[in-house]
């Protein structure tokens, strides 16, 4: 179905893969473009209610054959997924590059990211390992807890990391011995297209592992599905909300990644910032045109450095080259569409008539392709912006940065709780003590010390806090085994 011969896919339609067939949706197309050049690309078909509950159909009666297949050989085929996602690593980066417009360097981290999931769930034997007592409940009485699947889950997911975040979940899932479904996003479908194929060779048995295409027909099929045990979610935090609220009312388990408005904070002894600390902030920020949500939004400085370290960001944040993603030598490429980039545009035209300092204006970015007539932001950076100012508090999802001063590092983690997102914060510092305050107090679910994107590896958790995350279990690690299974305590006595 897909093929990339540089940088050119070929893609007729990206269908729904359902029972280890690919199907073609019956509720019409819509056009995928590159955003780097505006062409269209390929057709994503959008499904009914109907299309959905067949895939549910088949997962339901996939689940149990499979829950009944000991996990050690449920492993099996992740192991061979990720020996293929390997050899077809450099595809697979290059779609993303295409499709999403992410530069190739992100594209590369993003499959990574992917693949140790898989790598982490292969582990599932240990990982979904219960535990006992002899004599546990009395003389002779011994206790026990298992861990079991529960059925059908499934997730919907963004475009901003359309190959990655299904991986922070379906691993797990099917390694644990449930079924599953993914609807990805309908503006960049074609990565997980091929990861589809991919997993179409590694010997799943068919209706495991399922994929569905469309937009809010089939979000809400899904949410209100009485066979569907639970919802994985990442987006804005309003649309998180109501995939939370509406599931959980149908009695679902949900994990709902919302929004964020990340804080970077600069103490003094981290000044003058060394090249290291200056790229790190610029990738923060800038990395993935700023669709990320780790992507560091707001910078305070503290103290006397203010001025020093407006400088430093605003020279380097003008050096950054924009273009297509493709080109090895690119730093920002575009953003998602269309849509997206005039809605960030409308953003920094707020943001100059709010009083803040208009320091690096993105907006008419030079882009390096002569002919580029792609969906382009520049980094843009605002200085002295008040806690009270749009740009300060709402998530742009763009390649903006707020820069504004605190007198104390108390006053900047008081900054930064008093926030309605809660997803990462970070500090750059050299003393040790600030730096285990800065963790203490700050109120964030995924913390840096000198590092401005504060990924989880795989065996942790992708945290969130207050209006980024609802649910109690996250994303990734033992949260995931722990989210996709079930615990059954069984006490036994023999005479």
């Amino acid at each position: 179905m897909t093929t990339v011969t540089g940088m050119v896919a070929h893609v007729g339609l990206a269908r729904n893969y359902v029972g280890g067939k690919w199907i073609d949706p019956s509720g019409g197309r819509l056009p995928v473009f590159d955003p780097a050049t505006g062409n269209q690309i390929a057709e994503v078909g959008i499904s009914t209610a109907a299309d959905v509950v067949a895939a549910v159909d088949v997962a339901q009666a996939a689940y149990l054959p499979w829950r009944n297949t000991p996990p050690v050989d449920r492993a099996r085929p992740l192991f061979r997924l990720k020996h293929l996602m390997e050899e077809h690593f450099e595809e697979l980066a290059s779609l993303v590059t295409l499709d999403h417009g992410k530069t190739i360097a992100d594209a590369r981290g993003e499959v990574r990211r992917a693949i140790e999931n898989v790598e982490v769930a292969c582990g599932i034997p240990t990982l979904m390992m219960g535990y006992g007592l002899e004599d546990g409940a009395a003389r002779g009485i011994d206790e026990h807890v298992i861990r079991q699947p529960l059925g059908v889950f499934a997730a919907v997911v963004p475009f901003n990391f359309p190959l990655m975040v299904p991986f922070w979940f379906w691993p797990y899932a099917v390694a644990c011995g449930n079924s599953y479904v993914i609807k990805p996003s309908e503006q960049d479908p074609l990565p997980l297209v091929r990861v589809y194929e991919l997993i179409d060779r590694c010997g799943f048995p068919p209706g495991v592992i399922n994929l569905v295409q469309g937009t809010r027909e089939a979000v809400d099929t899904l949410l209100d599905e009485p066979r569907i045990q639970g919802i994985s979610f990442v987006g804005s935090s309003p649309v998180a909300r109501y995939i939370y609220s509406r599931a959980s009312a149908n009695g679902k388990r949900v994990q709902a990644q919302g929004g964020a408005k990340n804080t970077l904070v600069v103490l003094p002894d981290a000044v003058p910032l060394v090249d290291g600390a200056v790229s790190n902030i610029l990738g923060s920020c800038f990395g993935a045109a700023g669709q990320r949500c780790l992507a560091g939004s707001i910078l305070l400085t503290v103290g006397d450095v203010h001025d020093q370290v407006v400088d430093v960001l605003a020279a380097a944040g003008n050096a950054m080259s924009v273009g297509d993603g493709a080109d090895p030598s690119i730093d920002v490429g575009p953003v998602i569409s269309g849509a997206s980039r005039d809605r960030i545009v409308a953003a920094i035209d707020a943001g100059a008539g709010s009083g803040a300092r208009l320091v690096v204006d993105g907006r008419n970015p030079s882009v390096r392709e002569a002919n580029a007539v792609g969906y382009f932001v520049g980094p843009t950076v605002f200085d002295r912006v008040a806690p009270d100012n749009a740009l300060a508090q709402t998530e742009i999802f763009g390649p903006v940065l707020s820069i504004d001063n605190e007198p104390t590092l108390d006053a900047a983690i008081d900054r930064i709780n008093a926030m309605t997102f809660g997803n990462a914060a970070s500090l750059y510092t050299g003393r040790g003590k600030a730096a285990r305050e800065f963790r203490h107090r700050v109120v964030a679910g995924n913390i840096g010390i000198n590092v401005g994107v504060a990924a989880a590896m795989a065996y942790f958790p992708f945290a969130g806090m207050k209006a980024s995350f609802f649910g109690t279990l996250h994303g990734q690690g033992r949260d995931a085994v722990e989210f996709f299974t079930d615990k059954k305590v069984y006490i036994e006595r023999w005479f």
